[in-house]
């Protein structure tokens, strides 16, 4: 090919039309060439006429010839070209390459015309008229003058002789030689994109209107074709088949064969001496594609259960082993917070300086980024302690951390007992449950461990796949996950890249080397990293499924030795969730409470000597909790409000406002009393507005609400026994949930409950004290107790017509009919004495705003 593009580019150059960069473009648009005309001693010819039929005809004294394997078959694809708007004159520019070819002596090898010459006896006088090149089937008609004593079939002997002993062959096919044959037939030069294949189709035409064909059996066929090359198969039309023309199929071993008896036999008429019926029979021949044998795609398609599950594991295989490695990398990344600029030394070093320059220049004392928290800190150092001491212990159990929100669970774990540590992995549930979603929970769980790449929607999409394919062949695929598997695949990866990260430190030359990495991590403990949990059962009621996979995979964690795991929840529930995981383990807990009122005054004042400025040359300020007047209010504040740090918090920043303390708790008293109205009393529908169903009446919330406003310890099996809790504790378990109500446990069980914030007592009590209120709730309540009781007497009712109706009124019934008639009278009693209370009440709804 290298010889073939620098001809061209000589004869493009010549022409001086295009530069270096284009010498190859013309023979990327080659469409079908009409003609070569030659020039030599032997080779003399005029340019052809080819009439607009396509069909060359022999004169007196004229043959054709089809000269085979003087272009490459690959070339054929070119012709496709001819369709794209910028292919112009493809004749023209064959025509101008091959004369070039053919005068230029240097490269002989390469010109078609000079292999054409080539192929022809120079014992036979001959003269070469014309040479049509055929490019798609890689040959050449040649149109011969004879002399008249010389036959064709002599021509075409004494040819095949000269072929037999000199065979020349092409430099781009030097295995075949040159071959050719005469033209039998009435040669169709078409352009059409039909592309040479073994397969030819022999159709049986007619000479004439009115005249028939016959159809040629196998052994006529084998006659005359097997001449051009060996026959593989001949088949002929199928028996009962009605389509006209009718025909048979031929099947070379070889294309060029079937070229040459395509060229060489399409209009040849077959006489009627021959076989071809009464008035002759001509060939029409055509290629025809074959059917490629595609054993290994047809099984694939046709065993699709066995297939696709195979399939199926190979993406898997191929998904672990590339994307397992990288999402192992940035969860240890995450873990490890390397990437995370406030962790890097040379970010700290500036930030320390900068904060230091401005504290001089704006002459401020240093302010401390958690303003009063060191009090609570002092106060819970024990509980600090002991979390650390854990951490440094060998413990398959789990680290809880329990208590109200806002009680510091995670400032106390996150910022001081994992204080220095490096590998700490934070996760909260809270995002994960949120989510809506399969894919949305994957998302979210991802993100919380630091897991990606993650591709989330290919769940949707695999299960849409999946769902095809269960409707087609009747079973699933295995393409689409489960949220369940999904997470599991999230939560191993994050095992190994914890594993990784707690033997990172390990050498072969340390004492213990022989350890296998179970054993070294076992005497280990101070290496494993640690996993807090946050949020833990945060709406666990909508759905459990994210939480028992997470303590599943922290049971798996603390087992194994990987890491060290502490939960952080705020339901006083978790041991149900929790054991189900670890069911013969005795969990570490620590329980965060309010502060001490003591502990709760100094964080306040703390909090407002955090900003006080530094006077003139360094001179100190007074404190503001010197100069106020109005903190004498503090301590019987704290002991309404309680020890919550939030509300701590809150207290103070209204404080610091301006407001005195009394105004600031009654601020938080109203803001309380309006929240537990909305959550807990008048905007209760099906659903609370988490998203969560309730279960719980107004009713049941504004009797608990009423009976603590009064007495802030309430037993708590005196409860159930009233009529509006029905011996069923599962709406005070819901409202504890809600955090309206705190129910204090003793021996195991149950012992008394308490308001669910110290601030809620006063709330409580705000809410008893307005009379429009207590009387609308309180009618609900006696409309619900007089319900009660009307039911009651129906189903007396109903027993006493059942045993009035026994006959001869038998002496045993008696003392049930008194039971009910006594019960009847009892229930009455109570619906008349609530009724009259319900009168009083509607009076003050109909007086009172």
């Amino acid at each position: 090919m290298f010889g073939v593009k620098t001809v061209i580019g000589k004869a493009i150059t010549n022409h001086g039309q295009h530069t270096l960069r284009t010498l190859y473009r013309p023979l990327r648009k080659l469409q079908y060439p009409p003609y070569t005309s030659l020039k030599a001693a032997r080779f003399k010819s005029t340019a052809p006429k080819i009439p607009k039929s396509g069909h060359i005809e022999a004169g007196p004294n004229e043959s054709l010839l089809f000269i085979d394997n003087i272009f490459p078959l690959r070339l054929s694809f070119l012709l496709s070209l001819t369709n794209l708007p910028f292919f112009t004159d493809p004749e023209k520019i064959l025509q101008k390459i091959l004369k070039q070819c053919h005068d230029d002596q240097r490269i002989p090898a390469v010109d078609p015309i000079n292999i054409a010459q080539k192929a022809l006896p120079d014992s036979i006088s001959l003269q070469v008229k014309q040479i049509l090149p055929r490019l798609k089937e890689g040959g050449a008609y040649a149109k011969l003058l004879h002399d008249p004593k010389v036959s064709p079939p002599d021509i075409e002997a004494a040819l095949q002789e000269y072929l037999e002993n000199t065979s020349p062959k092409p430099w781009f096919n030097p295995l075949r030689p040159v071959g050719s044959h005469l033209v039998r037939g009435r040669p169709w030069l078409e352009d059409l994109q039909r592309y040479p294949s073994q397969k030819l189709r022999v159709e049986f035409l007619p000479t004439g209107p009115g005249a028939e064909a016959a159809e040629l059996p196998e052994e006529t066929l084998y006659t005359l074709f097997r001449t051009y090359g060996k026959l593989g198969d001949i088949k002929p039309q199928p028996t009962g088949s009605k389509d006209l023309p009718k025909y048979a199929t031929l099947y070379y071993g070889n294309i060029r064969d079937a070229i040459m008896a395509k060229n060489c036999m399409h209009g040849f008429v077959l006489p009627a001496s021959e076989g071809g019926g009464k008035d002759g029979t001509v060939f029409k021949m055509v290629y025809e594609k074959r059917a490629k044998a595609r054993l290994l795609r047809d099984w694939i398609m046709n065993h699709p259960r066995i297939v696709i599950p195979i399939l199926a594991a190979i993406i898997a295989s191929v998904t672990v082993a590339v994307f397992d490695p990288i999402r192992t990398f940035f969860i240890k990344t995450y873990v490890t917070h390397t990437f995370h600029i406030t962790e890097n030394r040379v970010y700290s070093w500036f930030r320390s300086q900068i904060t230091r320059a401005n504290e001089i220049l704006s002459l401020k004392r240093k302010e401390s980024e958690n303003a009063g928290m060191s009090v609570v800190w002092d106060d819970r150092r024990g509980t600090i302690e002991q979390i650390r001491t854990w951490l440094m212990e060998t413990a398959d159990t789990f680290i809880v951390v329990h208590g109200p929100r806002g009680s510091g669970k995670r400032e106390l774990v996150l910022d001081e007992a994992l204080k220095g540590r490096r590998n700490t992995l934070h996760i909260d549930c809270k995002p994960i449950q949120d989510a809506r979603g399969d894919s949305s929970t994957i998302f979210a769980a991802a993100r919380e461990v630091g897991y990606k790449p993650i591709f989330s929607w290919m769940n949707t999409f695999s299960s849409m796949i999946d769902l095809a394919a269960q409707g087609t062949i009747g079973t699933k695929t295995g393409f689409s996950e489960t949220l369940d598997s999904q997470l599991q695949k999230i939560w191993q990866t994050t095992t190994n890249a914890l594993k990784e990260l707690a033997l990172e430190g390990r050498h072969k030359n340390d004492k213990d080397s022989e350890l296998g990495d179970d054993e070294y991590l076992e005497a280990h403990p101070e290496r494993r990293p640690v996993v807090v949990i946050d949020n833990f059962l945060h709406k666990s009621q909508e759905s459990s499924i994210v939480y028992d996979k997470i303590s599943e995979w922290a049971a798996s964690l603390t087992t194994g030795n990987v890491a060290h795991v502490i939960f952080l929840t705020n339901d006083v529930s978790f041991s149900k969730s929790l054991s189900k995981a670890l069911p013969d383990r005795v969990f570490r807990q620590v329980s965060l409470g309010d502060c001490s009122p003591e502990v709760a005054k100094r964080f306040v004042v703390n909090h407002l000597n955090a900003d006080a400025d530094e006077g003139p040359k360094g001179e100190k300020k007074s404190l503001p909790s010197e100069t106020r007047d109005d903190l004498g209010e503090l301590d019987g504040c704290i002991d309404i409000l309680g020890g919550r740090l939030t509300d701590l918090e809150f207290l103070a920043r209204r404080i610091k406002t301006g407001e005195t303390p009394k105004k600031a708790v009654q601020q938080i008293i109203d803001q309380s009393a309006s929240e537990i109205l909305k959550m807990y009393i008048l905007d209760i529908g099906t659903s609370s507005s988490n998203g969560s169903t309730r279960s719980w009446t107004p009713e049941q919330a504004w009797v608990l609400i009423k009976s603590l406003a009064t007495t802030p310890n309430l037993r708590y099996n005196e409860l159930l026994l009233s009529d509006t809790f029905k011996s069923s504790d599962g709406a005070l378990l819901a409202l504890e949930q809600f955090e309206l109500i705190t129910i204090v446990s003793q021996n195991g069980r149950p012992h008394s409950i308490r308001p669910g914030k110290p601030v809620y007592q006063a709330a409580f009590k705000q809410l008893v004290a307005d009379r429009v209120l207590k009387a609308r709730l309180d009618l609900a309540v006696l409309t619900q107790l007089i319900g009660i009781e009307t039911k009651s007497i129906d189903k007396a009712e109903a027993e006493l017509a059942l045993l009035g109706g026994l006959p001869g009124q038998p002496r045993e019934v008696k003392s049930r009919v008194m039971w009910l008639l006594a019960k009847m009278q009892a229930s009455q009693g109570k619906v008349e004495g609530w009724e009259k209370e319900g009168k009083a009440l509607k009076e003050v709804l109909a007086k009172e705003y």
